[in-house]
């Protein structure tokens, strides 16, 4: 239990300091004259004091109580063999009546004590004949696994008492000049980076040591350790703690987030002591893991400034050893063949730079960086577009205390003072990791582009191609780092941290472009038009070069896009609350303890009353907090009690390992307990229900990264799609699949590993030489912004003068030689027919591409030789995708067309000709769709249906539309994204969410993760939040401001299947949310405090839905449909009538008209609806036959409509091709209006959009959402 307690404030406290004999020979030696310098001593640990801090004599006498658990149990023996005067102060004489034993000195497990004393006095320790002012410095211990303890040094100096056998006496007094000082040293050690908070702690305890007496020194170093071991730590959030510690109120800041560290230094201290280029040089150095030595005069500038850089490069983290104050004794320490990161006093400078090579030197004090063998010549600059935008950052950043006060008073109150530089100094601090972030954001931006996450590879030498030819050393340097291994797995395991936060925020123009389509590498007329506005030798550049051509050309990236300099940073508003802890108790005894702890439940549960219903968040803290303190008490229901309440509040502090702890600690008479705690049952059911793995192969899985790299044998199907899929040049299967029967050879079908090369490194060198296609300005204001050259001919002979053809997703156009401007050959939709002939040129004939539109008479001829083959193949797939896509409304096809296009072309350009066009016309998917199954839109189909969209546009195969859900926009409101438009929610297989905004049919969130189980229903309430049932019986709430998911309700035993609100009777009354399960179980919530107002179980079949309709709940189950009054009463019952006609089957949907005194419903393996009457319940009134239909799936009211979708069927005349159908049906005449083919597989959801739009979305064979118009 005690291993998975979350640590204290304080792990121990080590007063270090000289021996009594030691410092009794020293002074002898000095005062005798046989030194004629003051001495060096010897340091060592003097005192060591470690939680639990209770006496045996307390422990015993409550002894029929609980114990409390500790937050050290594993501990060793640190035995001090000497005189217990060894273990007190020197001088200090021994109480009367004390015995003599020495003490057994128990330390934590972790902490070593061997070389402590050597790095709490550094620069050694020796006697004074003055005494020193007070000084702190900073410690930073590293284990073998890279946990970090943190450690805060005191030294200080007080008299050495006399010893009287040494002392010189004149004139019966003590000698000045026998007088000496010693220094001692107190280090307070904890887990968490509190630097700020135990030095001031440390400055509070000497104000006392100041005026103590010597024999009261243990106590109150033991005492001060005591209050400090007392204190919790904050969760992350916007809940500070603090405590009176006298004669200041000391604050412990909270992190961030769960994977941010703790911030408690001031952050501005680099920026005061480097320029702008010395700063990215650091940080240069850090991130190309070179070995980095820092120095100053100044102790505690060393450990500050290190780690003031170790969070400015957040969320990379340092993976080497950091030891930023060594000591004398360990400069041997540099000489490590390792990367590493050090910290020496500056007398060391030059000893340290002439026994080592290859050392980055930075001078803290004078603000240097230089290089121990060699100027830095070879430390790569940082990227140049991210180190301006970083100057730029800069000079905005408001560094002087004194001049953003310069206008406000004096406050009289030392903790006021204290409170209003730290409000600055926190905002400061902010705006830092703020400019830094983007920093390491903008180096990095581009990594998302050359990730394949299905299969975690990373294409490092793609990604080094596409940067810009100056930074390159950088990224070559960065990218062999174990620093950026690290950071690739956390991008491969989509860690929603700072980075990720902030790249939402502020997305490049690339990752704008993919949220619509999944492009293909191409500059659009708009990265043109700004490549050609910035570039200042675009002129020099070559007019409409054929793409194969251009091998010889420099490459050129297009230029990257880092965030808008001129727009400011936008960061998260923190309202920050504090929580102040009660008074400690004066002595050290368990029950004065527990009346502490009993004092600080009794406040949290003040707070926890006073708070505000709604804020949800800071309830949260208030309840782990607790949670935390009734642990450590032994009051373990409470803790599982306040643990259990953050499911309602935030999961994401979930403290998942400790909670499994209390719930296997629990005896049998709390064991009982639990059983009669409902609440409390199902948080151990879950807990037991969900033990983690035996193995850790899930773990080590996601610790993969691996690099792209080119097959070395022949590769079945299996291994080519794979291969394909890492190499991002497609990610659609079936598309793969037919790129094997193009590349395949031989009887086998295997790809050989030379072929795969030549076709690799053909399509890299066509997508990189498209970079530097520039047209003329004319031509690029003709064309839209969105469109891209795919193809560009050599210069022919065309029926309109001489001059290159161009391909876009659009259109063709000839570019003429010798004169400006371009002809509109045709658009793609607009093409008639496409076909090969050929022109008499002398006596040969030469082939050529004729092409007539229906916009024009002439037909357009062009002369294309050798290529003509593959230009008629090309041009005939893009007019058959684009016709698709006219016809379907479904942009996607045009995109997948020219996927094919471009592979054709790069399969024609790697094979020899005489199977180039052969190979190439295997991937004419949609050419030969329309000649072997041409497929006609019904009308109806074609005037109803508006659009498609595809959620599964960025995973590598179609995933089945669970759920849809439509949330209203939000005028005159901008949510976190900056916008308040209607958004269409879809859940797909796996508890994957995808956003799209409505107004645009745009994917906004490509996945949100909730859970890994299939998603079975959605609820939008008071557009603050989504509910989102799933068949793991839990209801994840997604913020839709935040869209994070950081509450879930777990009441339910089993599969959630449908949620429903109540209409509020006014605007004063309460919001209720009714949710179902498989099980019959129906609870109902108070929407705004989560709580569960009321539950009660149907007796029936597997519960599938529920609807409410005036203030009546009506659920429907594979037997029954049932009328049930809010106190689960069942009023009526419609039962499944037997029919031998038909096979056994359920219900499965219904629709209640009560003005109509109807009640709809449906089953699954019948295609026909039933009308009941109200007033007779027996038996269907009416059936309604849903043609060529295997049963109904779904359905959905609009107006006065019922939409029904229907599971897939075969048709009669398209060829045994699937098809998911939805009929229109109107009420009132009870007829089908509308046959509509929707899909090619089953619908699975209906959702309406204000009863202007019905969204349908079908099973995986489809996978695609379809928006029809509602007439």
């Amino acid at each position: 239990m005690e291993d998975h307690l979350p640590p204290g404030l304080l792990e121990a406290c080590i007063v270090v300091g000289v021996a009594t004999e030691k410092l009794k020979e020293a002074c002898q030696r000095y005062q005798q004259g046989n030194d004629a310098e003051l001495p060096v001593v010897e340091a060592e640990v003097l005192q060591v004091h470690a939680p639990p801090f209770e006496t045996r004599k307390g422990r015993a006498a409550d002894g029929g109580g609980q114990v409390a658990f500790s937050r050290v149990q594993r501990r060793r023996s640190f035995i001090k063999k000497k005189e217990r005067t060894a273990a007190a102060f020197p001088g200090e004489s021994r109480p009367a009546g004390e015995e003599d034993a020495a003490p057994d000195i128990s330390v934590p497990k972790d902490i070593d004590l061997v070389g402590l004393p050597q790095l709490c006095f550094p620069g050694g320790l020796s006697l004074w004949t003055e005494p020193k002012e007070a000084c702190f410095h900073f410690l930073v211990f590293t284990d073998v696994f890279g946990n970090q303890t943190h450690g805060v040094v005191l030294q200080y100096c007080r008299p050495v008492q006399a010893f009287p056998e040494t002392s010189l006496q004149q004139n019966g007094h003590w000698s000045r000049a026998s007088r000496l000082y010693s220094d001692y040293g107190i280090c307070v050690i904890s887990k968490y980076p509190y630097y700020t908070a135990l030095r001031d702690c440390l400055s509070c305890l000497l104000s006392q040591l100041k005026h103590c007496r010597i024999t009261d020194l243990d106590q109150r170093v033991k005492e001060f350790s005591a209050k400090l071991a007392l204190v919790p730590i904050p969760p992350p959030g916007d809940l500070h703690v603090v405590f009176n510690l006298s004669p200041l109120l000391i604050v412990l800041p909270s992190r961030e987030d769960k994977y941010h560290p703790v911030v408690d230094l001031n952050l501005h201290l680099p920026f005061l002591c480097f320029q702008t280029r010395e700063l990215l040089q650091i940080i240069t150095a850090i991130l190309a893991e070179r070995r980095i030595v820092f120095f100053s005069a100044d102790w505690a500038r060393l450990t500050l400034t290190a780690e003031c850089f170790m969070l400015f490069i957040h969320p990379l983290h340092w993976q080497h050893p950091l030891v930023p104050a060594l000591s004398h004794q360990m400069l041997d320490f540099v000489m490590a063949p390792t990367a590493f990161l050090m910290g020496c006093h500056l007398s060391h400078f030059e000893e340290v730079s002439v026994e080592t090579d290859d050392l980055i030197l930075i001078n803290i004090d004078d603000g240097t960086v230089s290089s121990s063998s060699s100027e830095l010549t070879d430390l790569p600059s940082v990227p140049s577009a991210a180190a301006e935008c970083f100057k730029t950052r800069r000079r905005g950043l408001q560094l002087h205390y004194d001049l953003d006060v310069s206008q406000q008073g004096s406050s009289t109150n030392i903790n006021d003072l204290r409170a209003q530089r730290r409000t600055w100094q926190q905002r400061l601090n902010m705006e830092i990791q703020n400019v830094m972030l983007e920093l390491i954001l903008n180096i990095f931006r581009d990594v998302a582009d050359h990730l394949n996450f299905e299969h975690r590879v990373f294409n490092s030498q793609e990604f080094l191609k596409s940067q810009d030819p100056s930074d390159q050393p950088f990224y070559k340097e960065v990218l062999e780092s174990h620093i950026f291994h690290s950071f690739l797995k956390d991008r491969l395991n989509q860690k929603m941290d700072a980075y990720t936060r902030m790249e939402q925020s502020i997305p490049s123009e690339t990752q704008k472009m993919k949220v619509t389509i999944d492009n293909i590498r191409r500059p659009t007329m708009k990265d043109m038009v700004r490549r050609s506005n910035s570039s200042e030798n675009c002129a020099n550049r070559r007019l409409g070069t054929s793409l194969p051509n251009l091998r010889e050309v420099n490459q050129r990236s297009i230029p990257r896009q880092t965030s808008l300099i001129e727009t400011p940073l936008k960061s998260r508003q923190k309202h920050i609350k504090q929580f102040k802890l009660p008074d400690f108790h004066p002595h050290l005894s368990h029950q004065y303890v527990q009346d502490y702890y009993a004092d600080l439940i009794g406040l949290l549960g003040k707070a926890i009353s006073f708070a505000p219903r709604e804020n949800s968040y800071l309830l949260a803290r208030y309840y782990y907090l607790r949670g935390v303190v009734n642990t450590m008490c032994g009051r373990r229901l409470d803790a599982l009690s306040d643990f259990q309440k953050l499911n309602h509040t935030d999961v994401e502090i979930f403290p998942a390992e400790l909670v499994r702890a209390l719930v296997d600690s629990l005896q049998h008479e709390e064991q009982a307990q639990v059983d009669r705690r409902p609440e409390l049952k199902r948080l151990v059911y879950r807990v037991k229900s969900s033990e983690p793995p035996a193995d850790d192969t899930v773990q080590i899985t996601n610790d993969l990264v691996r690099k792209f790299e080119m097959p070395k044998a022949p590769m079945p199907l299996e291994d080519f799609v794979t291969r394909v899929q890492q190499s991002g040049i497609v990610r659609d299967v079936g598309t793969i699949h037919r790129l094997f029967d193009a590349l395949s050879v031989g009887s086998r079908k295997e790809v050989d590993p030379d072929v795969f090369r030549v076709f690799y490194t053909f399509w890299k060198e066509t997508e990189a030489e498209a970079q530097d296609v520039n047209l003329p300005a004319e031509v690029m204001e003709q064309l839209d912004h969105s469109e891209c050259v795919y193809k560009l001919s050599c210069s022919v002979k065309t029926s309109c003068g001489v001059g290159k053809i161009a391909m876009t997703q659009k259109r063709l156009f000839l570019l003429p030689d010798g004169r400006r401007g371009f002809v509109d050959i045709t658009k793609f939709r607009d093409i008639v027919e496409v076909k090969t002939s050929s022109a008499q040129f002398l006596l040969l004939r030469i082939p050529s591409l004729r092409i007539k539109s229906c916009m024009k008479k002439e037909i357009f001829e062009a002369n294309l030789k050798s290529e003509c083959d593959l230009w008629s193949l090309m041009i005939k797939e893009l007019w058959a995708g684009r016709k698709m896509a006219d016809d379907h409304k479904d942009p996607q096809h045009v995109q997948q067309a020219l996927t094919n296009v471009l592979l054709m072309d790069t399969v024609a350009g790697c094979l020899p000709p005489q199977k180039a066009i052969s190979a190439a016309s295997k991937l004419a998917y949609y050419d030969r769709m329309r000649q072997e199954v041409p497929t006609p839109v019904p009308k109806s189909t074609s005037e109803t249906l508006k659009h498609r969209i595809n959620p599964s546009l960025h995973l590598p195969t179609q995933q089945t539309v669970d759920v849809l859900l439509y949330t209203p926009g939000q005028l005159g409101k901008c949510d976190v994204e900056g916008d308040g438009n209607p958004r269409l929610w879809c859940a797909l297989g796996h508890g994957r969410v995808v956003v799209f905004d409505a107004a645009s049919w745009s994917a906004k969130h490509n996945c949100i993760q909730v859970g890994l189980m299939p998603l079975s229903c959605m609820l939008g309430l008071d557009q603050e939040q989504v509910w989102i049932g799933s068949k793991d019986s839990t209801i994840y709430i997604i913020n839709t401001r935040s869209m994070s998911c950081h509450k879930q309700l777990t009441e339910h035993r089993s599969e959630v299947t449908d949620l429903a609100m109540e209409d509020r009777q006014d605007t004063y009354s309460q919001t209720l949310a009714y949710s179902c399960s498989v099980d019959g179980l129906v609870i109902v919530w108070d929407v705004s405090s989560l709580k569960l107002r009321r539950q009660f179980h149907l007796s029936c079949g597997k519960l599938t839905s529920m609807q409410l309709y005036n203030r009546t709940l009506w659920c429907c189950a594979h037997d029954c449909i049932m009328e049930v009054r809010k106190t689960g009463v069942v009023q009526r019952r419609i039962c499944m009538q037997p029919d031998a006609s038909h096979p056994p089957s359920h219900f499965n949907g219904f629709m209640v008209y009560l003005e109509r005194d109807q009640i709809w419903t449906s089953c699954v393996d019948s295609s026909e609806l039933c009308v009941w009457h109200c007033d007779n319940l027996q038996k269907p009134a009416q059936r309604i036959q849903l043609p060529d239909s295997s049963g109904v799936s779904c359905m959905l009211r609009v107006k006065n409509q019922i939409w029904v979708g229907c599971r897939a069927s075969l048709e009669k005349d398209s060829h045994s091709q699937a098809v998911g159908k939805i009929f229109v049906v109107d009420v009132a005449r009870a007829v089908v209006e509308k046959e509509l083919l929707a899909h090619t597989d089953s619908v699975r959801a209906l959702c309406s959009a204000e009863d202007r739009y019905v969204l349908s979305g079908s099973a995986n064979l489809d996978g695609k959402i379809a928006i029809w118009k509602v007439e």
